[in-house]
């Protein structure tokens, strides 16, 4: 089989010395091949509370079939003064896209694009069905930023050097809006949930999962347990936040929750013109449900669903449930063996160093910690034999918050990292057929130092970094056969000066950058990287890591840290 490389080029002009937004995130790489393009809608403009509905069509042309499916989303914001905005793009009520928007200047008016690999999704488009785009913004005489929007869909037709992609034969949203939208779920017990009447003969079942904080816990990463929050003049409610999923009220698998940052986060000059880690194109995070494969062909309804642990009002959720079948066989029979989880609830152990002197100073460290190993362990009676698929993880939850506090001064350092080390494997008979491996860092690092001058003003240096970090790994009777790496970090800092009113009166020093590498056993290889200085580009550069200067990714893989599939990561 011949494997296809694409080598992306560096833009046709050098963003430096630009305001606007510049990323250093890799676009989805694509196949060979001219592809069929529908368009979902056109220079929408997003200036009220409804959302924008449209028809889709299936593209004609090019199959039903195609080795790779990819939305494109074209974004502006006039100038003024404007909110980062959160939007998303809905069919048959699947989210096509999640993210927020970059907030605009009085003399600035950014746009914006974003890719998104939905490959996996291929059976949805495959039916005529409803869609919407929502992007709910407040346009008045103060908040004057008017957001106008375009997408796309593109198929590129399956061919010798491009075969169809191994795609789920079904795909379930979780919600309850046909159309498409988020959930709100505004504590540890609120559910994002729907029940189902699955085929009866699934073989593999994985559930995408976004879980994006809003509102009391847009900041949730910088909060402490409320009995501390008075003392430390902090947000309460804790900052162990993590998506528990559950099959039937069982606990089924868990996706962390990333501390996503919008651009007007903390000190909105620091992310002009480039956002934090994924700000502008959420990921989901792909949850491995096949041990409940043979229980979820029973032919019996199931409901699957998702809840924030610590979710403080609120999370805005949504989740699509993706279903591969036995194409030869109508039942498929089975059951779960063990589920280790289930008997693990997510309840942190919460430690303070804080002491108060007798001045009022209030200094030390509040820490968060949890750390669970589960194994789930499930077969199903399938065409090819009875497979046996055991998923063997541990996430873990890390968090100190120090804090350093006086009569003029307010000193807190967050310090944060979520993890995931996990493996999945398929096992037919005594032979391990498949093994699959994913493993993933979250890092924050927060730095708030706000001091009061004599003038009545107040002086907030904020220092900022963020990452993600992912690797996955596929083996097949234990040879290995692919590997993938990717790395984003986004560090950034600005100096804000407040009136006695807490009004902006000036910022200095901004700077930031951002570093995105990507590699895999392929010898594919992607690097970017951006730097900014007083909100204009002052470094740009792409390629400089890989071999001879230039990047070069497969069509098949997945630069921007869209999730693998397990044994349907390569092509064939």
């Amino acid at each position: 089989m011949v494997l296809g490389g694409v080598a992306q080029a560096a833009p046709d002009s050098s963003p430096i010395g630009s305001a606007n937004v510049t990323v250093a995130d890799p676009t989805v790489p694509r196949p060979p091949g001219q592809p069929c393009v529908v368009q979902l809608y056109t220079d929408d403009t997003f200036n009220d509370f409804s959302t924008r509905p449209y028809s889709y069509t299936p593209p004609t042309g090019c199959g039903t079939r195609w080795s790779k499916v990819v939305l494109e989303a074209d974004f502006s914001v006039t100038a003024g003064v404007q909110f980062d905005r959160t939007a998303s793009i809905w069919l048959g009520g699947v989210n096509l896209y999640f993210g927020t928007t970059q907030e605009p200047g009085s003399s600035l008016a950014p746009n914006w694009h974003v890719e998104r690999d939905l490959t996996d999704y291929s059976a949805l488009f495959r039916n005529a069905g409803q869609g919407q785009a929502v992007l709910y913004n407040l346009v008045d005489s103060t908040y004057t930023g008017v957001i106008h929007g375009s997408a796309r869909l593109l198929f590129y037709p399956a061919s010798i050097v491009a075969p169809a992609a191994r795609t789920p034969d079904a795909i379930y949203p979780l919600g309850s809006d046909p159309v498409g939208n988020t959930v709100t779920l505004n504590n540890s017990s609120s559910q994002m949930a729907a029940t189902l009447s699955l085929p009866t003969n699934v073989e593999h079942a994985y559930l995408d999962v976004f879980t994006q904080s809003q509102s009391n816990d847009e900041f949730w990463y910088t909060c402490v347990p409320d009995q501390y929050a008075a003392e430390v003049q902090e947000c309460g409610g804790g900052n162990f936040r993590e998506a528990e999923v559950s099959i039937d009220g069982t606990p089924a698998g868990v996706a962390p929750v990333y501390p996503w940052i919008y651009t007007g986060g903390i000190d909105l000059f620091i992310w002009k013109p480039t956002p934090g880690v994924q700000t502008l194109n959420f990921m989901p995070y792909r949850v491995d449900l096949t041990p409940f494969a043979g229980l979820l062909s029973n032919g019996s309804p199931h409901t699957v669903a998702v809840n924030v642990q610590g979710a403080n009002s609120y999370f805005s959720a949504t989740a699509a449930l993706l279903v591969y079948q036995d194409p030869h066989k109508k039942q498929v029979t089975g059951a779960v063996v063990s589920n280790t989880l289930a008997n693990q609830p997510p309840t942190p152990t919460i430690g303070s160093t804080v002491t108060q002197d007798s001045s009022g100073n209030v200094t030390g460290a509040i820490t968060t910690d949890l750390s669970r190993h589960f194994v789930i362990q499930g077969y199903a009676d399938t065409s090819h034999g009875r497979v046996i698929t055991t998923v063997d993880q541990t996430v873990a939850f890390a968090d100190t918050q120090t804090f350093n506090i006086t009569a003029t001064d307010y000193h807190q350092i967050s310090d944060q990292l979520t993890t995931v080390q996990g493996v999945s494997r398929s096992q037919t008979g005594r032979f391990v057929r498949d093994e699959f491996k994913a493993s993933f860092n979250y890092p924050l690092h927060v730095d708030y130092n706000q001091t009061a001058e004599s003038n009545g003003d107040y002086s907030i240096l904020t220092a900022i970094s963020q990452g993600y970090d992912q690797h996955n790994g596929l083996s097949l009777g234990g040879f290995p056969l692919y590997s993938a790496d990717v790395h984003n970090q986004v560090t950034g800092s600005d100096t804000l000066v407040l009136d006695s009113g807490f009004h902006i009166v000036s910022h200095s020093g901004q700077q930031a950058t951002q570093n995105f590498a990507f590699s895999d056993s392929l010898g594919g290889c992607y690097s970017g990287s951006v730097s900014s200085a007083n909100n204009v580009v002052t470094a740009y550069s792409t390629g400089q890591s890989c071999p001879g200067g230039n990047n070069r990714v497969f069509w098949f893989t997945h630069p921007d840290g869209s999730p693998y599939q397990g044994s349907g990561l390569l092509p064939w």
